[in-house]
């Protein structure tokens, strides 16, 4: 029976050969961390990517070393000043330190909820050390958000590195709310704000129109002003040079002149509806009366 079996020796010797060769190598990719684990204690980490070999009784352990985004449960916070927050954030971390990671939380998820606790108890005190102002304001200067997170992410960075083998990359805040108890008094106190700098404004304007329409008064005057000292100088240069003309016409002949001068009084005096009771030796009629030989 043993000698009829015999023959597959050599192929069975084969196959375990090449089994054991195929168990003694590994690819690692660009994206992957490994760990080379024997009997479930690590041994060694593999991070560069390619072709590798290991003992066939070696287990390899692979781990994506890429970015991940952790976004954890919106929470309440307190400020300095005693005003609660519901903070949104994000964590960008990444495998750093494979072994570690193996040893202390063994996969992803579990890496999560000990990132959780950690960026947790780092925001609740960074938001404990500053005031509302800081975090949301309308003055870009008296904002410090941005240098509270840095210090926030280096400090959970330490933490997480040492602990878990994991990188903190950014820690940042996605959304600040409030609970929804104390959004209507927010929201009143943001009207009230509002209309008291609309009130500001509105009683700048009115500044600004009087300002103005004083200014376009005065402008008028001078205008005004000016215009009535030039209409009576020429007004006055007429009387002048119609005063030098009369005397002109007098001077060539005074009797056609006081003719004239008394027929344009007539003109003036009488019309259709004008009754006029004179005696005869009256200047006016001497005209009517005795003609030009009344002159």
């Amino acid at each position: 029976m043993l000698e009829q079996y015999r023959r597959y020796y050599p192929a069975a010797g084969a196959f375990a050969l090449l089994l054991l060769v195929w168990l003694s190598f590994y690819t690692v990719r660009e994206t992957e961390f490994v760990l080379i684990t024997q009997f479930g204690r690590p041994v060694y980490a593999e991070p560069d990517a390619g072709l590798h070999m290991k003992w066939f009784f070696q287990t390899a352990n692979y781990f994506d070393k890429r970015l991940r985004i952790y976004n954890p449960r919106p929470s309440e916070f307190l400020t300095r000043d005693k005003k609660n927050l519901v903070i949104e954030s994000y964590v960008a971390w990444k495998i750093q330190d494979p072994q570690r990671f193996v040893e202390t939380v063994g996969d992803p998820v579990a890496a999560e909820m000990r990132l959780h606790d950690i960026v947790w108890s780092g925001l609740s005190a960074a938001l404990g050390r500053h005031d509302l102002e800081s975090l949301i304001s309308t003055n870009l200067d008296g904002v410090k958000a941005k240098e509270m997170l840095d210090q926030l992410s280096n400090d959970t960075g330490k933490r997480a590195l040492a602990g878990y083998g994991i990188q903190v990359v950014d820690v940042r805040i996605k959304r600040i709310n409030l609970p929804d108890q104390n959004k209507q008094s927010v929201y009143a106190r943001m009207r009230a704000e509002r209309e008291r700098i609309a009130r500001q404004y509105r009683a700048e304007g009115e500044e600004q129109a009087l300002r103005i329409r004083a200014d376009a008064d005065r402008q008028k005057e001078e205008i005004l002003s000016l215009a009535y000292k030039d209409a009576e100088k020429t007004r006055g240069e007429g009387d002048a040079e119609a005063t030098r003309t009369y005397s002109q016409a007098y001077s060539r002949n005074p009797r056609f002149y006081k003719l004239l001068r008394t027929l344009e009084a007539y003109k003036k005096v009488l019309d259709d509806k004008t009754t006029a009771i004179l005696s005869s030796d009256s200047e006016l009629l001497k005209v009517f009366m005795r003609g030009e030989a009344a002159q």
